[in-house]
């Protein structure tokens, strides 16, 4: 006879054997045919043809939905980018966005906070402030609503809402789950992580040897400008920075990214682009620039055509390597630094 017992809101995050107990499972191979259904993406036990029915019909009644999140609200622009709001199971609610390149290639970009506490000017999530970090299986389930919409999913980036690396143990853990080869099997070199500068969880991702792929968000390489747009700076100011990113740098061995919102008339003169020339001497980098995504409740502007033509022109002179990011999502405020809910209702944790 099957146990009765408190199911779990969740069966995400879970190895196999871990699924078995949650379930109380009978069975070892079973918890890995329900962890198979689970990457498939299935909604409900009632789809799992591989488990006896009377198990099914069990499962199903005692857990009615497969994930402890639900989607709210879908977005679609004309790009393809797809953005969801996804209310928790403590009424909070995050974004996470589709985006779909050139090429075709599909990327989840992952929210790893509910809000976010940097309060960089420039960017619409910092005017939420911080509500919680999310769980890692939290984190999953955003990926898994993107690829019931696009299974062919291929990237993760963590850009989304919140600093990756203040959310460090969870953002790893659900990494972890995302890349194990029986499971969703997304390689690591797939997966990119953004962070403002956080020194110590740069640091910490160097001892752990991870080889994803890491984007700082530079800005400008003036550090008084940096520190009115960006408060970690005050903290973890330029020439405390570029040691970390040296030191990451030796230690994975890997090029990394700088990204560089272009803001209209503050960080696109000739000056601007010598202190980023200066600042990247000596790392193995590509500076991403990123023409501000505009958001109603801040005061910055996007640069126009000529401003951002003239700026590049300077970097070729000064041999700075970068590529120029054409913002998809934007229509439907999924594009970099737009991700922001109006409400979150929190029921407790």
């Amino acid at each position: 006879m099957e146990k009765q017992m408190k199911m779990p809101k969740t069966l995400y995050g879970m190895k196999p054997n871990e699924i078995m107990g949650a379930l109380g499972l009978e069975k070892a191979f079973q918890g890995k045919q329900v962890y198979e259904w689970l990457i498939r993406g299935v909604t409900q036990f009632t789809e799992m043809t591989n488990l006896p029915k009377p198990l099914r019909e069990r499962l199903q009644t005692q857990m009615p939905s497969l994930t402890s999140s639900e989607v709210l609200d879908t977005q679609i622009d004309e790009t393809g980018a797809t953005k969801l709001a996804i209310q928790l199971h403590d009424g909070a609610v995050v974004e996470c966005v589709l985006l779909i390149d050139r090429d075709g290639r599909k990327t989840a970009c992952l929210s790893s906070q509910v809000g976010c506490a940097m309060g960089c000017s420039f960017c619409r999530t910092g005017t939420m402030g911080l509500v919680r970090d999310l769980k890692a299986f939290e984190i999953i389930e955003q990926f898994v609503h993107l690829c019931r919409i696009a299974p062919d999913t291929s990237h993760i980036v963590f850009m989304g809402m919140g600093e990756p690396l203040a959310n460090f143990s969870e953002v790893i853990q659900a990494i972890t789950y995302i890349h194990d080869k029986d499971g969703f099997d997304i390689g690591l070199r797939r997966i990119t992580i953004s962070t403002c500068g956080l020194i110590p969880g740069i640091e910490k991702l160097a001892e752990l040897n991870l080889p994803v792929r890491l984007a700082v968000s530079l800005i400008t390489a003036d550090n008084n400008q940096r520190t009115e747009l960006m408060p970690i700076n005050k903290a973890y100011p330029l020439d405390a920075l570029k040691p970390a990113l040296i030191h990451y740098q030796n230690v994975i061995g890997k090029r990394f990214t700088l990204e560089y919102v272009l803001l209209r008339d503050y960080n696109t003169s000739a000056q601007s682009a010598q202190k980023l020339a200066n600042f990247i001497r000596g790392l193995d980098v590509i500076v991403n620039l990123i023409p501000w995504n505009p958001a109603a409740e801040l005061d910055w502007e996007t640069p126009t055509n000529r401003e951002i033509a003239i700026f590049t022109r300077e970097l070729d002179a000064l041999g700075v390597p970068y590529t120029r990011r054409y913002s998809r999502g934007r229509g439907v405020n999924g594009a970099c630094g737009q991700l922001a809910v109006e409400h979150t209702t929190e029921r407790g944790l």
